[in-house]
C-alpha cells in the first residue's frame, strides 16, 4: 500500500525518501561502470536477488555481474517514477519501493554488425534501514519488455568527437581524482 499521494512529509521521511533514491542511482552507476565495489554499496550483505527463479544472494551477484556487463561496449540505465512506501509505521527502518527502468546495452560486433538491447521493467526494492543507511536487502526486476535493433556509433562526428568517453571503472571521468583502489 502506498502512502497517500501528495500527503506532505516530514523532513526525516523526506531525508529517508532521498537516501533510498541515492542507492537506487548508485546501482546503477555500478551497473554502467561495471564497479563492483559501487554495487555492492547499495545491498546489505545477507541481501538477495531475484534474477531467475529463486532469490540469489546479492554480493557474489555483484561479482558476475561485472564481467557480464562488460560483454557490451557500453550500458545506460535509467530509472524514474521511484515510488517509496514505508509500510509498517511500526518499523520505519523498513521500505518498499518502485522504480521504473530504461537500460540500453550497446554490443558492438567486430563484423560491423552493432546491435542495441533496450530493456524496460521495474525494480520491486525491499530497503532497510541500519542506523542512518539505507541500503536493499532484496531486488526484484520485473520486465515490461525489451527489443534488440541494429544500431550504429559515429565517433568520429565532427559534433562527438571531442567529447569526453565513457569507460568502465577505474577508467571513467566520474572516478579521476575519487578513489585510489
Amino acid at each position: 500500500m502506498v502512502q497517500a499521494a501528495g500527503t506532505v512529509r516530514d523532513q526525516s521521511r523526506l531525508a529517508d525518501e532521498h537516501a533510498i533514491t541515492e542507492i537506487i542511482h548508485m546501482h546503477c552507476r555500478g551497473v554502467d561502470r561495471a564497479d563492483e565495489a559501487a554495487l555492492k554499496l547499495c545491498y546489505w550483505p545477507e541481501a538477495t536477488v531475484s534474477y531467475g527463479a529463486e532469490p540469489a544472494p546479492a554480493h557474489p551477484f555483484c561479482e558476475d555481474l561485472v564481467p557480464a556487463i562488460k560483454a557490451f561496449a557500453q550500458t545506460h540505465h535509467l530509472v524514474s517514477n521511484i515510488l517509496v512506501d514505508f509500510p509498517d509505521s511500526s518499523n520505519p527502518a523498513l521500505a518498499t519501493v518502485e522504480s521504473y527502468l530504461i537500460a540500453f546495452h550497446y554490443l558492438k560486433d567486430p563484423q560491423g554488425q552493432d546491435s542495441e538491447m533496450t530493456y524496460l521493467g521495474r525494480y520491486l526494492d525491499r530497503f532497510e534501514k541500519r542506523g542512518n543507511q539505507w541500503k536493499i536487502m532484496q531486488r526484484t526486476p520485473v520486465m515490461s519488455w525489451s527489443q534488440n535493433a541494429a544500431t550504429t556509433h559515429d565517433d568520429t562526428h565532427p559534433a562527438l568527437a571531442a567529447l569526453t568517453r565513457a569507460g568502465r571503472y577505474p577508467g571513467d571521468p566520474v572516478y579521476e581524482g575519487r578513489r585510489d583502489d
